[in-house]
């Protein structure tokens, strides 16, 4: 057609009226009506202003409706109303809207296709703004349950995109693990893979920074506790609360307790074992946490919500220098999720800081450097978003290990060389 091939080469204004006539006469010829009108009516947009560009932006919101209308099965539901719930955000100022109701737009995507709302700019500008409209309010004890419960809602949102992600990522890493290469498709696919979890761990962090103090224990503790006798009986309040109160530090306070436990007689599951075990921890209780901790893993059936137990588990065995139970945890966490990175880096930096104690002389000592940077490679190796900072850290960890002239003087190049203590590994001596 006339509009296509104005389009491709950029000409959008030669483009617009002949796409408009097709648009209006065939609105189910083709795909391609969709997929290159977005472009050209934000090409119009973006050079009109006034009444006309309002008009253009009207236009725009209405082309989401019909593509969604006559391509149901490319263009879902939810994917259309947080186009047009953006586009009304960008647009805010001239269409005289207010935060509520954009607010009340996407709102819409959520309760009627949330399973389809999966843009990163879109969760976040989502929340961002229920954030705003908590802020120009009254800040009583229910906006500040709506704007956690918001909270959860958007982060369950982003954690079941991930998870499909993870999915299909791991199947890739332990195609490579397994040492078949991956072909170009599956690379593609891969490098789209960590770039979109990379994209959603930045909008979790960006939420976590404009939520900012408005969830510090000072907030949380007198809220959840106003709530308590009239949600006592709501599992999935508990556990909300429960996880809020976890994630804030906010575990000292004796009303977590009385959550958890209520929580725990009320249904108990992986997640109240788990917490069960911090509390029992925090009294110096270690054997009792530690048997919660395995109740924790047992319970838990979901591989990745499994592996988020485990790597919580393990963080704490490595914090509490625990190093030969935590290898083993995050170990386990590999086997998980292949395609994290994470456990390697950790296992990694535990071999670094046992160098001292685990070489009986100087040059055996520094050896332990080459292990722990091969174990920094294979973060790199499995997980790209880790690509960078894995080979800073093996490089760091290699400047520490025996140089050229520390293997001549030892005379013991391409020899094996034996590990002790916890570490109990095998290395080889570079060969010079």
């Amino acid at each position: 057609s006339i509009f296509d091939s104005y389009y491709k080469s950029k000409k959008y204004d030669d483009a617009y009226g002949p796409w408009k006539t097709v648009r209006e006469k065939c609105p189910k010829f083709n795909r391609a009506i969709y997929a290159y009108g977005d472009n050209i009516l934000e090409h119009k947009i973006e050079n009109s202003t006034g009444a006309e560009q309002v008009a253009f932006i009207k236009d725009l919101m209405l082309l989401f409706d019909q593509s969604h209308e006559h391509f149901s099965s490319n263009y879902s539901l939810g994917e259309m109303l947080v186009k047009k719930a953006q586009l009304a955000y960008k647009y805010k100022k001239e269409l005289n809207k207010t935060d509520q109701q954009v607010y009340d737009m996407f709102d819409e995507a959520y309760r009627k296709d949330s399973k389809n709302f999966d843009s990163t700019i879109g969760l976040y500008t989502y929340f961002s703004i229920a954030v705003d409209i908590y802020d120009a309010g009254a800040k009583n004890p229910d906006d500040a349950q709506k704007l956690f419960d918001k909270y959860d809602d958007v982060m369950e949102l982003i954690e079941n995109v991930e998870e499909n992600y993870i999915q299909k990522l791991n199947k890739l890493v332990e195609k490579e693990e397994a040492g078949t290469a991956l072909s170009s498709k599956e690379q593609k696919y891969k490098n789209n893979y960590e770039a979109n979890l990379e994209a959603f761990e930045k909008v979790k962090s960006s939420m976590d920074s404009k939520l900012g103090g408005r969830a510090n224990c000072d907030v949380l503790v007198p809220l959840y506790e106003k709530y308590f006798e009239e949600k006592k009986n709501d599992a999935e309040w508990l556990q909300r609360a429960m996880n809020k109160m976890g994630e804030k530090e906010c575990t000292d306070d004796p009303l977590f307790e009385k959550l958890v436990e209520q929580k725990n007689s009320l249904e108990p599951d992986a997640k109240t074992a788990y917490y069960l075990g911090v509390l029992k921890e925090k009294q110096g209780k270690m054997a009792e946490a530690e048997k919660y901790y395995s109740q924790a893993l047992e319970l838990e059936t979901d591989p990745l919500q499994k592996w988020k137990l485990v790597m919580r588990v393990a963080e704490k065995s490595y914090k509490r220098g625990s190093f030969a139970k935590a290898r083993q945890q995050y170990m386990e966490a590999l086997k998980l999720n292949p395609s994290s990175g994470v456990p390697h880096l950790r296992i990694a930096a535990m071999y670094a800081k046992s160098a001292n104690s685990c070489g009986d002389t100087n040059f055996n000592k520094r050896a332990v450097f080459w292990l722990a940077a091969d174990e920094a490679e294979k973060a790199g190796r499995v997980d790209g978003r880790l690509k960078s900072t894995a080979t800073k850290t093996a490089a760091s960890y290699r400047g520490s290990a025996p140089s050229k002239a520390d293997i001549f003087t030892e005379g013991n190049a391409g020899q094996s060389l034996k590990i002790g203590c916890w570490i109990g590994r095998t290395i080889t001596v570079p060969n010079i």
